[in-house]
């Protein structure tokens, strides 16, 4: 080890072991104002590194993606994640058996994938890859493996089972709105929580979750700081921190949601029975409205109504960095591969009254 006061007068401890390849690799134990805490810090990591190479050098795949797994994803996760979490593992045990994680190469990976591609739709492939991907970061952080073997694979899939959404244009939107506007008034919340989507473009569980405090009646705002969990029927933190975030509305939109305040409940969307409407409840009332209208699309959900909005608003010519805000994204680099398609739709469009406006000059 190694221990060095830095320009800010604070002591910094150094740990320096040998991977499996047998390269001298440094790992820093932190920064301290005293040297001996400085000392102590870094015996302690060195016991940790000691620990973790002797009881994860030969740990299979399959058994350090469950201890992965459940150190740091189960606590924090909805039900329904956890099973896909549990889909990704059966998926690592039925191909990798007890394969030593030190052992896998990048062609082995890029071999699984295709294995796994040849039985599913892209966005499993994705979702499976994305797990192992995490997983294998902090195998790296262990010093179980040097290199990340899931770099530059090649995703591939059966184009056979791709399930793709048909969504509305904006004369369908508008008459959708229209619909579940005239459908307003009764005992049911799906029309309000319908509209609410088609207005805000929020996810269900963020709808779901809503107070009336959430609610700015005044500056005409929602304010988006929970979310709900169908399975345990309880409110939850939101997908992640930039999901936390205040969206403007227009009047219209405040103006019907009053309506709901004769329910006296805490909660906007919960019915006179004290139920919050789940997917399934949702999903039918979207059909019922589609087919009163005479609209028909394959795989439209109120997760669809989502993506209308943003497909709207790119219509119009606003700002993909505002929508992506709006969205509640990290970063507008997951808005701009979420909806890659509009946008090229869109561009497609725009380059068309380019050329037009050059032949002009």
């Amino acid at each position: 080890m190694s221990i060095r006061k830095e320009k800010d007068g604070l002591y910094r401890s150094y740990v320096y072991y040998y991977d499996k390849d047998h390269k001298r690799r440094g790992k820093s134990a932190g920064k301290f104002k005293r040297k001996k805490d400085a000392v102590a810090s870094a015996n302690e990591l060195e016991r940790e590194l000691n620990q973790i190479n002797l009881n994860l050098r030969d740990i299979s795949l399959a058994d350090y993606f469950k201890r992965w797994y459940e150190t740091y994803k189960k606590a924090s996760i909805a039900d329904n994640t956890c099973i896909k979490y549990s889909n990704t593992l059966n998926a690592i045990i039925e191909y990798f058996k007890d394969t030593m994680l030190k052992d896998i190469k990048r062609s082995d990976y890029q071999r699984f994938i295709n294995w796994y591609g040849e039985s599913h739709a892209m966005v499993s492939v994705k979702k499976v890859n994305g797990h192992i991907r995490s997983c294998i970061g902090y195998a790296i952080d262990d010093d179980i493996i040097a290199k990340d073997f899931t770099k530059r694979v090649q995703l591939v899939a059966d184009k056979n089972r791709e399930r793709k959404p048909e969504y509305l244009t904006t004369s369908e939107l508008i008459q959708f709105k229209d619909a579940v506007v005239n459908r307003l008034g009764g005992q049911s919340v799906s029309p309000y929580m319908i509209l609410t989507a088609i207005y805000t473009g929020a996810r269900k569980s963020e709808i779901q979750a809503l107070t009336w405090n959430d609610i700015d009646f005044m500056h005409g705002t929602i304010s988006i700081t929970k979310s709900w969990d169908d399975l345990r029927k309880k409110v939850k933190p939101t997908k992640n921190a930039s999901s936390n975030r205040t969206i403007p509305v227009n009047r219209v939109l405040l103006d019907k949601l009053v309506d709901l305040r004769a329910n006296h409940s805490i909660m906007v969307f919960q019915n006179v029975l004290g139920e919050i409407p789940n997917s399934g409840v949702l999903n039918k009332a979207i059909d019922n409205i589609l087919a009163s209208i005479g609209i028909s699309k394959n795989y439209f959900t109120f997760h669809s109504l989502r993506h209308v909005h943003v497909a709207y608003l790119i219509g119009q010519g606003v700002d993909i960095y505002a929508i992506s805000k709006r969205l509640g994204h990290s970063n507008i680099t997951t808005t701009l591969n979420t909806y890659s398609y509009l946008i090229d739709e869109y561009k497609a469009k725009n380059d068309k009254q380019i050329i037009q406006k050059l032949g002009a000059l």
